[in-house]
């Protein structure tokens, strides 16, 4: 009865059930004689023993747990000396091992576990040990090794336990350690790699062990919130939560609510992030776990400062760039609109929380509030309102004060950074600078985020005594400095995450210059610098320096680790020692150089003036609800106000859903003249709006545009002034002269025809006269090896625009989907792409006011020009629209002035735009 009880009690433990395996456990002891001097009885009891360490240490203390482990060593001695006493030696340490693990004690407990490894390796050869037993201390070592900031031990452990199961068919333990793999992943910025692990562990467990799946949901919900895909990630957390509810889970519950709390305010929802905090501060402080406790404090004073910033903040005079998304979802839906996020940071350690972690210098970072948060001159304190009483600097002080005690000091600067912007609001600056006097100066690792926020404070306290001189000081040095931090990232998605720290610095600078100044070309050159961040970069190969790409990926790794620590007031001076000498040595190694690409400088008024020959460029931003536009033209800036940006914006998303009406191939004819006359009344006043005032500056000259916000979403040649007009669209002007440089060698044509398109393949067959040489490809693999350095792409294969994660946008191949991330690790990507099928020219629009899609992911990644829809088109729409094109384009002519005269017959239902040069 004790064995078939043991049984039942080791795979309770191992589906994450520790309380019912404690119970049957204890009924196992009472089933078993007193006393018994069978060597079969006493392994017995030693196994159950062994087992009952980790529930009640789970379920009660840890030094009950360790009381069981001493008292199965001591029944261990009295075995006879063999293979079965050395296999239960070598278990007892692993199982302390994983108890000491747990309960924060690192150092003590990769110690044990080496030494139960070795054991637990030679008993499997002597045939004492099982090769689950052996497997689970490799994952249980791993993933200690995972918190001690060794992400490439870990992941030896991982695969080796992988072997291990795969050879013996223990399909359990091979899904626990590709979860363990989507960790590792996770921490080394791989977050594709990440999510791959997680779905295929999830997979299994709901097979094998359905309590598994909450745990590696939260998980798994934890990646995707970095990568951005907040809706995706609460999907997730929302289900987990439905079980760990009904189990009473209460660490992994907790944990699930915080997690759910920074998706909640990732999707603009601070009274949801605001309950769910609360619930999760309670059960942090029923089980004792203070540190987390205030964690969860600190993300309910986010979610009330996000509020209170929502309800009661005065009209922003730094919004000059608010990164509205420019997104239509494939329904045909209008493009929504984001609003910005706040200034807040949260442990990564808990959350991932949709910025990717900024390399080596961070240990955190932000988490994206939707209400937007303004840098403010507080001229008269707002009325108070529930969300306002809520959030005072006192309250977020006493916070601080609380988070330094437990060991968490990052956290409490920023706490006390809140206490600084809630004064400046409430008009008391003297308290502000009281406060922001009590701020640490920033240390060797603190992170960027932190760095910025600091700057920000700063900024914003010298707008309010009225001193912009100092507060466009901060801007720019904190810019340079996020420069620096930028100029270091290891990828395409961690590039894009640096930008939302010097957001709101950013549009700081900008306000002042176009309230107080008026100054076009400052205007100019200030926004250069805010949205020139993703595009100014040159690509440059992987790293080929195996040991600097190992450095960096433990950097990452380690500066979480560090993290985690705080969290679980464990000792972080000797975590902080080994990140700090692996700084030094990833800077002696030159990681300067980068894994993405070569910094090259932000440009100004003069050299856009001396490249643009006859063109305009029209540069628009926002600023509070005022559109403008910075017009370069003859060798003169102007700046020009154009109007209320709220109008603007409802007319590009009226004409944007027309046009998509007016998108499948088959509508009726009155259906049609409906749609086109009232997408017609909206072009032309959307027409009216932006290029109205500006007529007699442009004329009929060529254009370079740089949108902002919902201006991305434009079909621009469908604007009545702008028919047959050659235009090329810019995320900024840096970009545009960058890709107008990007010109390679390359001959090569590539034509790529997706499934499901009926008009295709008369296309791709029409194509194959014009380009007798193109190289044809089908399949996933096969067109990313045709991409790689070919001159001209085509490619007419439906896709989907992700809104919440560009870099997940797909197209899709007859094989399944190729992602923009997959088109980012070209080495050499094509020079020209057209995408001649669906909305793939949409973009999220990242903080800073840039765009990121399927397009922008070619464009920085060093494609010179892209031609796409930014609205849905059917698929004879296109084909004709690409068939003109092509025969323009093979006669000579220039991109932008081919698709302008493709498009012209009938813009409205060929919405494609060429973007970059």
């Amino acid at each position: 009865m004790a064995v078939d009880l043991h049984k039942k009690a080791f795979r309770a433990a191992s589906g994450g059930r520790p309380a019912e395996a404690v119970t049957l456990l204890r009924r196992a002891l009472r089933a078993l004689p007193v006393t018994s001097s069978s060597v079969e009885v006493t392994t017995v009891r030693i196994r159950v023993l062994i087992t009952l360490s980790y529930g009640e240490a789970e379920t009660d203390s840890v030094e009950d747990g360790l009381a069981r482990l001493r008292t199965a060593a001591e029944l261990i001695a009295t075995l006879p000396e063999g293979p079965d006493a050395v296999g239960l030696r070598a278990i007892v340490k692993d199982q302390e091992a994983l108890i000491l693990h747990r309960a924060g004690r690192t150092a003590e407990a990769i110690a044990l576990y080496d030494e139960s490894v070795r054991q637990l390796e030679a008993g499997r050869a002597s045939g004492a040990v099982g090769v689950a037993t052996l497997s689970t201390a490799l994952m249980n070592r791993g993933l200690t090794t995972i918190a001690f900031g060794l992400p490439e031990a870990a992941e030896r452990d991982m695969r080796r336990a992988i072997e291990l199961a795969e050879a013996e068919d223990l399909p359990l333990l091979k899904a626990k350690a590709l979860g363990n793999l989507g960790d590792i992943a996770h921490l080394t910025g791989d977050i594709p790699r990440a999510l791959a692990y997680h779905e295929q562990a999830e997979r299994v467990f709901r097979l094998l062990a359905p309590d598994l799946v909450a745990r590696t949901q939260i998980d798994r919900a934890r990646v995707l919130l970095a990568a951005g895909l907040a809706d995706e990630a609460a999907g997730h957390l929302d289900e987990a939560l439905v079980v760990l509810r009904r189990r009473r889970v209460g660490q992994d519950l907790a944990e699930a609510e915080l997690a759910r709390a920074a998706a909640a305010l990732l999707q603009g929802d601070p009274t949801t992030a605001r309950q769910l905090a609360d619930q999760a501060q309670r059960r942090f402080r029923r089980r004792g776990s203070k540190s987390w406790a205030e964690l969860a404090a600190l993300m309910r004073m986010r979610a009330d400062f996000a509020s209170a910033s929502a309800t009661t903040a005065p009209a922003p005079p730094t919004s000059a760039a608010a990164p509205t998304s420019a997104t239509a979802p494939a329904s045909g839906a209008a493009p929504t609109s984001d609003a910005a996020p706040t200034s807040a940071v949260v442990s990564s350690a808990v959350v991932s929380t949709g910025v990717a972690s900024t390399g080596v210098a961070s240990t955190g970072s932000f988490v994206p509030a939707q209400a937007r948060s303004a840098a403010l001159p507080v001229a008269v304190t707002p009325p108070p309102t529930r969300a306002s009483a809520r959030v005072t600097p006192a309250r977020a002080t006493r916070l601080a004060e609380r988070l330094t005690a437990v060991g968490l000091t990052d956290e409490a600067s920023v706490a006390r950074l809140l206490a600084v912007r809630m004064a400046i609001r409430r008009g008391d600056t003297k308290a502000a600078r009281t406060v922001l006097d009590q701020v640490p100066a920033p240390g060797p690792i603190t992170p960027i985020d932190h760095r910025m926020l600091l700057r920000l404070c700063r900024a914003e306290l010298a707008v309010a005594v009225g001193e912009p001189g100092p507060a466009l000081r901060e801007a720019e040095e904190g810019l340079a400095e996020l420069g620096r931090v930028r100029d270091r990232m290891g990828g395409l998605d961690l590039l894009c995450g640096t930008a939302v720290h010097g957001r709101e610095l950013g549009e700081l600078a900008v306000g002042l210059v176009l309230e107080h100044d008026g100054d076009a070309e400052a205007a100019f050159d200030w926004l250069e610098r805010t949205r020139a961040q993703v595009y100014r970069y040159e690509p440059l190969p992987a790293i080929d320096d195996p040991v600097l790409a190992r450095r960096v990926a433990q950097s990452r790794s380690l500066s979480r680790a560090v993290q985690q620590a705080r969290l679980d007031g464990r000792p972080v001076a000797e975590l902080e020692e080994r990140l700090d000498a692996l700084q030094r040595e990833v800077a002696r190694l030159g990681w300067h150089t980068s894994v993405w690409g070569r910094p090259r400088p932000v440009r100004g008024v003069a050299e856009v003036r001396a490249a643009l020959g006859e063109r305009a460029m029209v540069s628009f931003v926002t600023h509070g609800d005022v559109l403008s536009a910075v017009v370069l033209v003859a060798g003169e800036a102007t700046l020009v106000r154009l109007g209320r940006a709220a109008q603007v914006f409802e007319s590009v998303r009226q004409l944007h859903a027309d046009v998509d009406v007016l998108g499948p191939d088959h509508l009726s004819p009155l259906l049609v003249a409906s749609v086109t006359a009232s997408a017609a009344r909206r072009a032309e006043r959307l027409d009216e709006a932006l290029f109205g005032p500006l007529a007699g500056l442009i004329g009929r000259r060529e254009l370079v545009v740089v949108p902002t916000g919902d201006l991305y979403a434009v079909p621009w040649n469908s604007l009545p002034s702008l028919h047959g007009r050659p235009i090329v669209v810019a995320p900024s002007a840096t970009a545009w002269l960058n890709a107008r440089s990007a010109r390679t060698s390359a001959t090569r044509v590539v034509l790529v025809a997706g499934p499901n398109l009926p008009e295709v393949v008369g296309e791709v067959s029409d194509l194959r006269g014009t380009y007798p040489d193109a190289v044809t490809a089908e399949a996933v693999s096969d067109v990313l090896a045709a991409l790689d350095g070919a001159r001209l792409a085509h490619i007419a294969a439906h896709g989907e625009h992700v809104a919440d994660n560009a870099l997940f946008s797909r197209l899709e191949l007859v094989d399944g989907p190729l992602f923009a991330h997959e088109t980012a690790r070209l080495g050499t990507t094509p020079e020209q792409v057209i995408l001649a099928a669906c909305s793939l020219a949409l973009s999220h629009i990242r903080p800073g006011d840039e765009a990121l899609g399927f397009a922008g992911a070619l464009l920085a990644s060093g494609s010179r020009t892209v031609v796409a829809a930014v609205n849905q088109v059917g698929d004879r729409a296109a084909a004709v629209t690409m068939g003109t094109f092509h025969k323009l384009l093979a006669d000579g002519k220039p991109v932008s002035h081919a698709l302008a005269e493709a498009t012209a017959a009938d813009p409205l239902r060929r919405p494609f735009v060429c973007f970059g040069a």
